[in-house]
Formats: C-alpha cells, sequence, structure tokens
C-alpha cells in the first residue's frame, strides 16, 4: 500500500517545508519498521541482536519418532554432538572446543522432549545459549559459523498461521485464537447469547404482532453488537478472521458487518455444538487454501514490483542488493537453499560446488539474506515450492 500526503504552507512557512518532510519521512520509515517487524517475538530479536562471534554453532532438530521419541531423540542428539565436537577440534583450539562442546551438552539436557511442538532450534555462542521450540517441521540441520542460521525459526514463526475465528449460530457466538491445530477461546466484551438481547428494545418489538418479525429485530440487534465486539477483537490482535455458521446468519452478518475486509474464509453450517477436534479438522482445509491465496497474492506483489522497476530477482542480484541495504521485502521458496562462498566483494557470492562434510555445516545464503533484511527492519514471505520458478526461487522488493 502506497500513502501520499500532500502539505499545503502558508507563505510564511514555505522555507519550513522541508523539515517538515524530513520529519514526516522519518516519522514513516519508523512506523513501517515497526509495522514489518510486528512478527518478531523477543527470543529472535535476542538471537538476530547477539553480536555475531566464531564459532556459533546452530542446531536445529525435528521431534519425530517412529517408536519412542525420548530415546530416539536422545540418540539423534548424541550423533549431533559428536559432529559438531569433530567439527570444532579440526577448526579451532582444545580449549574452545570444550568450553563450546559443554555448553552445547548442557543446553541439550534442559530441553522439554515432552512439548507439543514439532522440533526445536538450539544456539549455541560465548555470549549465548537459547532453546527454541518450532511450530513446524523441521529438517535436522547443523550450521557452525560466525552467526546463526535463523531461517528454521523465522519459518517457524512465519509460517505457523494464526487467525481469528467466529463461530455463529442463532443463539450465540464465541470468538476463539487459532494456532496451528489449536483454538483457544477468547473472552468477549459482551453477552454471548442472544437472551440478553431480547428484551433490550422492548418498545420497537411491541409493534410487532409477527413473532418472526420480533426474531429478526433480536437477530439483527444480536449480529450488531457482534459485530462491534469484532472490531475490538481484530483490533487487539490484528490476524485475518475466519467466520463459521449457517449460510443464512453468515449473509445477514455480511449486510451489517463493517469488517468484512478482514474475514479471509466463512465456512457454511451448524457448528454450535462441534468439538475442537472437529472444528480444527474443518479449518485444516480452508487454511490450506488461504496458504494458497496468500502464495498468489505474494506472486501479484512481485508482478507489480516488477512493472514499476522495484524488483530484484535470482540469488545473486538479491545478495548483492541487500549487502547494499537495498529492499525491504524479500519473497523466497520454502526449500530454497543456496550454500554460498563470498566473492572478491563483500556483496557478491558464487555457489559452492562441493560443501564439506556433505552439507552437514552448510551455511546458507538465504540465511543471511533473511536476517539482513530483518535487522534492517525490513520482513520475509516465504511460499511454497517452485511458486517462484520465474523469480528464481527468490525476490527483493525494493519500495
Amino acid at each position: 500500500m502506497e500513502i501520499s500526503l500532500i502539505i499545503h504552507f502558508p507563505p510564511d512557512l514555505q522555507h519550513k517545508k522541508n523539515i517538515a518532510a524530513i520529519t514526516i519521512t522519518i516519522g514513516y520509515i519508523i512506523l513501517k519498521c515497526d509495522i514489518m517487524n510486528r512478527f518478531l517475538t523477543p527470543e529472535i530479536k535476542e538471537i538476530i541482536g547477539t553480536v555475531h562471534s566464531r564459532p556459533s554453532i546452530s542446531l536445529i532438530m525435528p521431534f519425530i519418532a517412529k517408536i519412542n521419541l525420548e530415546t530416539e531423540l536422545s540418540q539423534a542428539f548424541k550423533i549431533a554432538v559428536d559432529k559438531v565436537e569433530r567439527e570444532l577440534r579440526n577448526n579451532y583450539t582444545e580449549e574452545i572446543s570444550q568450553l563450546m562442546i559443554g555448553k552445547l551438552k548442557a543446553t541439550i539436557d534442559k530441553i522439554d522432549v515432552k512439548t507439543p511442538k514439532k522440533g526445536v532450534a538450539i544456539y549455541i555462542s560465548s555470549l549465548l545459549e537459547k532453546i527454541v521450540y518450532l511450530d513446524v517441521i523441521v529438517q535436522e540441520h547443523i550450521v557452525i559459523d560466525e552467526s546463526f542460521a535463523i531461517r528454521d525459526l523465522i519459518y517457524s514463526k512465519k509460517q505457523c498461521p494464526k487467525y481469528l475465528l467466529l463461530l455463529l449460530s442463532a443463539k450465540r457466538f464465541s470468538f476463539y485464537l487459532g494456532n496451528l491445530n489449536q483454538l483457544t477461546k477468547i473472552g468477549a466484551s459482551i453477552p454471548e447469547s442472544i437472551h440478553a438481547y431480547i428484551n433490550e428494545w422492548p418498545e420497537k418489538v411491541a409493534n410487532f404482532t409477527d413473532s418472526n418479525d420480533r426474531k429478526q429485530i433480536v437477530i439483527q440487534k444480536f449480529l450488531q453488537h457482534i459485530d462491534t465486539d469484532l472490531g475490538r477483537v481484530i483490533h487487539e490482535y490484528e490476524l485475518p478472521v475466519f467466520l463459521m455458521g449457517t449460510e443464512k446468519l453468515i449473509g445477514h452478518f455480511k449486510k451489517i458487518s463493517k469488517h468484512m475486509e478482514a474475514v479471509v474464509g466463512y465456512i457454511n453450517g451448524n457448528y454450535e455444538q462441534m468439538s475442537f477436534a472437529k472444528l480444527e479438522e474443518i479449518l485444516k482445509s480452508h487454511l490450506e487454501v488461504w496458504q494458497n491465496q496468500k502464495d498468489k497474492l505474494a506472486i501479484n506483489i512481485l508482478d507489480t514490483a516488477g512493472g514499476r522497476n522495484k524488483l530484484v530477482k535470482g540469488i545473486k542480484p538479491v545478495w548483492e542488493a541487500v549487502m547494499n541495504n537495498m529492499g525491504n521485502k524479500v519473497f523466497v521458496e520454502s526449500s530454497f537453499i543456496y550454500p554460498p562462498q563470498t566473492g572478491s566483494a563483500s556483496d557478491l557470492i558464487e555457489s559452492l560446488q562441493k560443501p564439506g562434510n556433505g552439507g552437514a555445516y552448510r551455511r546458507d545464503a538465504v540465511d543471511e539474506i533473511i536476517e539482513k533484511v530483518i535487522v534492517n527492519g525490513g520482513d520475509v514471505d516465504f511460499v511454497g515450492a517452485e511458486s517462484l520458478t520465474n523469480y528464481e526461487h527468490i525476490a527483493l522488493v525494493t519500495y
């Protein structure tokens, strides 16, 4: 979205136009950065903000087991620690190796394997020991470098779709916060049952002898109150909304609502008595459709940027632009990686033809691009595999 602001100055203030313009520009930049970085949790900010030092260890591990998660995860961590130890001893002094391995083992011992999360990321350096549980399935990944591997961490936060659910029936309503396969009820600021509104308009209802007319007035008032409270919830959470209810009731709500622009999906049916598990199962397919729509929207954004010559595409051009502090939003396929070696200048990279250790300690240029963009106050969006084939798998918008 672009906003144009025109200010007319009286003659005696014409000389102050430039000062005002600078103030407005700075305010806009600060506001833009704040909006773009809203998805960053305190733990992400801490990891990104940690001073780079060598060696820094990033260990990403999925919580997947065939029989027993605790036993199999313990064995997987043991193998990973052995890999890290060999790498450290080959490249660092014995003192540094022992210190880092000690930190890594102590951090692993603190992991809660009973968490319902899908994986874990461990970050170790001379300044930081951090455990972050992940909401999406990840692959095992080890990076030993001067900076942390944050791609899986950012992906987990960005691809864990949070949303609001408004469940409507003719008798009551409920708000829920959706997060992956979990629904949490949000308290309403008004009565959730229609019975509280039956006597709210006694003078108007009394004018109707037909019970259907009386019922329609009550439902109308009920829906108006719901819409007002929906505005409060949208303002508080700033998330998209799914609307569940009978087709007729949703139709009525659409006519009176002032917040339809926030609704990303309609789910017709009577779900008043349905369990959370069933609701989550029904929502799953709608969330997939929503994700596909987001991918299409990303393509539209890139097409528009390209038409305005505000687009950089392909890993090498994007790397060069980002390292020169250009661009504020990067779009990348979720599975795209590019193990780099730095070129003759810091803003140039070449592909590693034969990554060491079978890629076990792979650095990823995409990781570094993401970190740089975020540090500069920008944002990142992940899209499905092969969605950005025409953009060479990664693109940067330079508005």
